[in-house]
Parts: C-alpha cells; sequence; structure tokens
C-alpha cells in the first residue's frame, strides 16, 4: 500500500505542468506527509484500529483521486476543444493518458482496499467479517491457505481488471457500492482510453 502511493506520487510529479494541481509540489509532499503519519502510527501490519489512522486513509487516497481526477478533467477538455494538442508528439500524449490510466487503476485499487470489511485493519481483526467482495480464493478453500485474507495486491488485481477487461473477472462484488465503483471505474477507463487512442491515431494520420 505504502508503496503504491509513492508510486502515484512519482507519477504525478511526471505529469505536464498543465495537468498538475497548482504548484506542483504540493500534491506529491502532502501524500508523502500523510504516508509518513501512517507509517509512523502503525509501523508493521496494518492492524491498529484508530479512528485517525483510518480517516487518515481516506484523506491519502481522496487527495489523490482528486489528483488524477483534475489531470483527466483538463486531458479530456484538452483532447476536445484543442485541435493543436500533442499536434506532432502522439508519444507524450499516449504517456500523459497512459501515467493518468495507472494512477486511475492504482487509486481503486486502494479504495476498494480500504473500504472491503472496514478496510485493513478489520480485516485483520475479523478477516472474514461482512465482505463485500467476493474472491475465488474464498470459494474454492482447497486451493488456498485455511487463514487466506485478501492483501493489497488482490484488490490492485480487481482494479486493474476492472479498467481492462471492464468486468470483474473472477471476482464478485456482492455490495452496492463495490458494484458502482466498479462501474464508475470501467466508464473512466474505456472513456479516457478511446479519447487518448482516437486523438493519437489522428496525430500519427
Amino acid at each position: 500500500m505504502a508503496l503504491a502511493i509513492l508510486v502515484v506520487a512519482f507519477l504525478h510529479v511526471g505529469l505536464p505542468a498543465k495537468y498538475r494541481v497548482s504548484p506542483s509540489w504540493v500534491v506529491p509532499v502532502v501524500m508523502l506527509l500523510l504516508l509518513a503519519a501512517l507509517i509512523i502510527g502503525d509501523p508493521g501490519r496494518i492492524d491498529r484500529r484508530k479512528p485517525w489512522l483510518r480517516v487518515t486513509t481516506g484523506v491519502t487516497i481522496a487527495l489523490m483521486t482528486l489528483a488524477n481526477v483534475f489531470a483527466a478533467a483538463r486531458l479530456v477538455a484538452d483532447i476536445l476543444t484543442n485541435n493543436k494538442l500533442f499536434a506532432n508528439n502522439a508519444v507524450a500524449l499516449l504517456a500523459t493518458g497512459g501515467v493518468i490510466w495507472v494512477t486511475n487503476v492504482i487509486t481503486f485499487g486502494l479504495w476498494f482496499w480500504d473500504l472491503d470489511r472496514g478496510g485493513a485493519a478489520a480485516r485483520a481483526h475479523r478477516p472474514y467479517a461482512n465482505p463485500a467482495l467476493v474472491f475465488p480464493e474464498m470459494q474454492y478453500t482447497e486451493y488456498a491457505p485455511a487463514a487466506w485474507v485478501p492483501i493489497f495486491v488482490d484488490y490492485l488485481v480487481l482494479a486493474f481488471w476492472t479498467a481492462t477487461a471492464f468486468s470483474p473477472t473472477d471476482i464478485s462484488a456482492i455490495k452496492r457500492w463495490a458494484k458502482l465503483m466498479m462501474i464508475t471505474e470501467s466508464v473512466a477507463s474505456l472513456g479516457l482510453g478511446a479519447l487518448v487512442i482516437a486523438r493519437a491515431i489522428n496525430i500519427l494520420q
């Protein structure tokens, strides 16, 4: 989870200046400070059920989400209104769209990880209580350890499949909020990908 936040901070810095929140250092610095607070508050396995840790986690993911929504909205607006956008550089356009897309996948993975069963700390204490997402390891117990519990990577895989296959594949959402989040991610991924690829093809032509 910490590595995912570091990757998002790095990706945000790599965006062209007009697609970053101004001043450009604010988002990565605030994200790193929030991450430091989370690590100090729970330096080992994430299992301390403290309200301020849960709030800090939510604020961190929300900041990432808002920064990426800002970048995506500005890129989409530019594609639709600016005929000279990346006029001779389709690679730069694809790279910018790719950074926003990857950030979107990581962000949704973090949301799934933070919201399912009350969050990581709650899962550490009550791993099987009130799931919103059913993983194949929960159904085919003969192929998984008896104490299997999803970790961040499992939620990241769900976010990746939702953004690429536009479906839950082998992970089922059984709570309405999880279904709506998957719809939102699929629509965002499809819309951004279609616009960026169409614009890049037009530039190459």
